[in-house]
This record gives structure tokens, C-alpha cells and sequence, in this order.
């Protein structure tokens, strides 16, 4: 194995074991906040009250500040000038610092006028005052998420991956605090309060210990004509004009949702939060694991060794989603009831939950790779291809999220976002090749097509399963069926994988029968 490799697999190892109780603790914060908000006009309030905080922080791209910082703090260390770095990193600290704080005020004051026309226009005038109350106490929180994002970006680029791959644990632990002791009395406000203390003690508090411990020099500059800073508002640039996919799919799922009947926004969001958990298991942690290496790469000219080690990455990692969208679509209505209960949900509220998973999982296989396949732009400093490749999908699927929303609610919301997602990570693939890739590299078409037909073999068998289970043992506790049904299902999709030979799980059965064998044979 390539020096390179251990240090893909590394990283990724950490990102991996990161996200995986980040999405653990996450499911454990969204089962408290359906136990104590339920699935109504609360709970509406709580997940609609993200939409302006989440584009605060988009406005100065947030979401993609590693992305595009690593690459310049990267070459200074390339250089052997760290002290450069240091500057550049003080110099953009305190420019985003003074931002973020100018632009929280503006949004605190300008919010009673913009919740009820663009964040929930379908809310009643009670819904619409909370609303109000639970964004304002949010706004903050993107403060420290901006610049929490930007000492993550200086570990990163360090290799340093344990700081800010393990921040996301505070934040949503301050979540389920302040929802246990402050939800019940509250409502959506106490867990308001909880995404701003966790925002201050994770993705700030922890990288800036981490940050301290690896020697990190702020200064406090305010070099305005410094030529990386301009550097990196240009190539921010895009990201801050224009409207991808990747956030913009919630802010439409929340807005004509919320013109769709009383608990729409929320049993949406449940459903996707559902689907994101094997998508940043398997994709956040890939592309986060993936980028200093490819960045290197690409700034050392060697943009096909690039792309053959995003590919290799981006393959291994979509036969774990296939696998798990045939878990999370044959058992959705049972982990919704494990999770969320019988108290505050009835049984239609949980099949709809799990309906809607699965309907989101069509299109997991393209959020985890655009996690992946997006960093290939930006390891060679290109953010304009993946915003605006996103921004006309987005305005192209606009009329059909309305069309669908208003035909089958939220189904239809649902359907549409899956359509939009894998429509814009299916051109974006096309497009890297193109820009990236040598001759005679490898795809992923041939994955996709293969573990397509795989799938949904194993979803019927999995379905099949469960009927069975419905008739011959009514009554089983849902974690049971739901493990066995959708265990099933996984099982059979692999072996269909290896029977139609996809190269990763013919590797990986070959190293599991070759460790039997071995211990058979001692």
C-alpha cells in the first residue's frame, strides 16, 4: 500500500468513526426532538426556522470555506512558508469575523419581514411569531460555524483530522441538552438555544483548542489588500452567487412544504435526516478524507493520479450507500418507530416517515458522491463548475418540486429532490472526466449500473421478507422485524453485486472467504 493510500485510509478511518457517532448522536437528537416537539406545528416551526440562519451562512460560503482554503494555506506550506499562512488565516479570520457579525445584525432586525415570505410562507400567524423568536436565536450560531469551519480547514490541511471531525459531536450533544431541559417548557426555542451553545462549544470550541494545541498564530491584521484574500472571495465568488443544489434542496422542501398541510416540513425532514445518516458516514467522511491528498496531487501537476485516487474512493464508498439504501427503504417505518415512538407519532405518521426515506434514498448513492466528486473541482480551485452546474439544475427542478408537491404533498416533494440531486451529480461526473481524467481511467457508470439492478433486487427480497414477517409473526418488536427484513435485503443486494461482478464487492467477498478459509485450515 502507497504512502498516499495509508494516508487516504487514515483520514478517512477518522472522519468515518467521527461522523458515524456524530450520526449516531445526531438520530439520538432527532428522536428528542420528536419526542417532545412530535411531528405538528412545533416541530414545522423548528426545522423551517434553519432556512435563513443556514443561508447567512451561505451567503459567504460557508459549506465550502475548507474547500476552498485549503488549497491556498496548502501551497504556503508547500513553500516552507508558514508564517504566511498564518497571516493569510488571521487576515481572513478577522475579515469573515467582522462579516458575519455585521450580517447577523442586518438578518436579526430584517427577519419579521422575511420568515413569512421566504422561509414558511404557508405558516399561520402564531406559527409565523415563533418562527421569528427561534430564528433570532439561532443567527448567531453561524458566527461560530464560519469561523469553527476555518480553523477545521487549518487542521485539515495540517492532516490533522481528529479536531474537526469529532466537532459536530458537541454540536448536536448541545442540541439534546437544551431540548431535554429546555424543550418541554420552551417548545422549538429551547432547542434553538441548543443549536447556539453547541455551534460555540463544537465546531468553534473544539477546532480552536485543536487549532492552539498545533500551534496556531492569529494575529490581529486587517490586510485588506492582501492578494490571497482577494483570492479567496473570488473563488467564493460563485459559491456565495449562485443556488446549488446541495442547500437549496432544503430551502424548497421547507418552503412548499410548508404550503402543504401541518406536518409536511417536519416529517421531510425526519426522512432526510434519516437518509443523511449513511450519506455522511460514507460520503462525508470519503470527500473529507479524500481532499489535502487530491489538492496535493493537482498542485504538483498530477491531475490524473487525482482523479484515479477520487474514483477509487468515490467506487469503494457507493456499494456501502447501495447497500444502505436497501436497509433504510425496506425498513424505513420500523427505525422511524425505534426511533421516534408511538407517543407523540401514530402509525401513518411513521409509515410516511419510513415511505419517505425510501423515496429519498433514490437518490442516495448521488448525495454521497457529490460529496466526492464536487472536491475534484475545488482541489484544482474551480468552484464555478459545481454552482453553476447546481444553480441551473436547481432553477430547471423548481416548477418540478411545485408541480409534484401540489400533485402528491410530500411524496412528490420527496421524488423531485431525488431527480434533482442524481440529475446534477450524474453532469457534474461528466464534466470532472473531462477536465480531470487521463484516457483510459476508470468510471463509475459501470458501479452505478450494476449495483442499480443489484439493489433493487435486494429491496424486493428484503420487501418479500418482510411480508412474510407481517403474516407469520405479528406483533414482533419493530427493531427485530426491521433488522431482519432489512438485513435481508442487504445481504442479498451483495451477493447480486458479486454475481453481476462489481470489482469492490468481489474484492471484499474474496478477503472474507480467504480469512475463513485461513482459519479453517489451521
Amino acid at each position: 500500500m502507497s504512502k498516499t493510500s495509508r494516508r487516504i485510509g487514515a483520514a478517512s478511518m477518522i472522519w468515518a468513526a467521527g461522523i458515524l457517532l456524530s450520526r449516531f448522536i445526531g438520530i439520538f437528537r432527532e428522536a428528542v426532538i420528536g419526542r417532545v416537539l412530535g411531528s405538528g406545528a412545533d416541530a414545522d416551526v423548528y426545522f423551517a426556522a434553519f432556512t435563513l440562519p443556514d443561508f447567512l451562512g451561505y451567503l459567504l460560503a460557508s459549506g465550502a470555506l475548507s474547500l476552498v482554503f485549503i488549497p491556498i494555506f496548502t501551497g504556503y506550506l508547500t513553500r516552507g512558508d508558514e508564517e504566511g499562512g498564518w497571516r493569510i488565516f488571521s487576515t481572513l479570520f478577522n475579515v469573515l469575523l467582522l462579516l458575519m457579525v455585521t450580517a447577523c445584525a442586518i438578518l436579526w432586525l430584517a427577519t419579521p419581514v422575511l420568515a413569512p415570505i421566504l422561509v414558511a410562507p404557508g405558516f399561520d400567524a402564531a406559527q409565523t411569531a415563533e418562527l421569528v423568536r427561534v430564528i433570532r436565536i439561532m443567527l448567531p450560531a453561524q458566527i461560530f460555524h464560519v469561523l469553527g469551519g476555518l480553523l477545521g480547514a487549518v487542521l485539515m490541511a495540517r492532516d490533522q483530522h481528529v479536531w474537526p471531525a469529532m466537532a459536530p459531536l458537541l454540536y448536536s450533544l448541545g442540541i439534546v441538552g437544551c431540548g431535554i431541559a429546555l424543550g418541554g417548557t420552551l417548545g422549538p426555542a429551547g432547542f434553538a438555544w441548543g443549536v447556539l451553545l453547541g455551534s460555540v462549544a463544537g465546531p468553534f470550541g473544539l477546532n480552536l483548542i485543536g487549532a492552539l494545541r498545533s500551534g496556531m498564530r492569529w494575529r490581529p491584521v486587517l490586510d485588506l489588500g492582501h492578494p490571497d484574500l482577494k483570492r479567496y472571495f473570488l473563488l467564493s465568488l460563485p459559491i456565495m452567487l449562485g443556488f446549488s443544489v446541495i442547500v437549496v434542496d432544503d430551502w424548497v422542501l421547507k418552503a412548499v412544504g410548508s404550503t402543504l398541510g401541518e406536518g409536511v416540513v417536519a416529517k421531510v425532514s425526519y426522512a432526510k435526516t434519516l437518509m443523511k445518516v449513511p450519506m455522511g458516514v460514507f460520503g462525508l467522511a470519503t470527500g473529507a478524507a479524500t481532499f489535502p491528498t487530491i489538492t496535493r496531487l493537482v498542485a504538483e501537476g498530477k491531475k490524473g493520479e487525482a482523479y484515479e485516487t477520487l474514483i477509487r474512493a468515490c467506487r469503494a464508498m457507493l456499494v456501502l450507500a447501495f447497500a444502505a439504501q436497501v436497509g433504510f427503504t425496506v425498513a424505513g417505518p420500523q427505525v422511524a418507530e425505534v426511533i421516534w415512538g408511538t407517543t407523540r407519532f401514530t402509525t401513518a405518521d411513521l409509515e410516511m416517515i419510513g415511505g419517505f426515506t425510501g423515496l429519498f434514498c433514490l437518490g442516495l448513492w448521488a448525495w454521497a458522491a457529490q460529496t466526492v466528486v464536487s472536491r475534484g473541482f475545488y482541489a484544482m480551485q474551480n468552484t464555478w463548475a459545481p454552482t453553476l452546474l447546481g444553480t441551473g439544475v436547481m432553477v430547471a427542478a423548481y416548477p418540478m418540486y411545485v408541480a409534484l408537491g401540489g400533485m402528491m404533498g410530500g411524496r412528490g416533494l420527496v421524488i423531485a429532490s431525488s431527480i434533482t440531486i442524481s440529475t446534477y451529480v450524474a453532469l457534474l461526473s461528466l464534466w470532472l472526466r473531462r477536465k480531470m481524467a487521463p484516457p483510459a481511467s476508470a468510471g463509475i457508470w459501470d458501479l452505478l449500473v450494476r449495483m442499480g439492478i443489484a439493489v433493487g433486487i435486494g429491496i424486493a427480497a428484503g420487501e418479500g421478507v418482510e411480508a412474510m414477517l407481517a403474516v407469520s409473526a405479528a406483533g414482533m418488536p419493530a427493531l427485530i422485524s426491521g433488522a431482519i427484513a432489512g438485513g435481508s435485503g442487504v445481504v442479498v443486494a451483495l451477493v447480486a453485486g458479486w454475481v453481476l461482478r462489481v470489482r469492490e464487492v468481489t474484492e471484499v467477498v474474496g478477503l472474507v472467504v480467504g480469512k475463513v478459509r485461513r482459519k479453517l485450515g489451521r
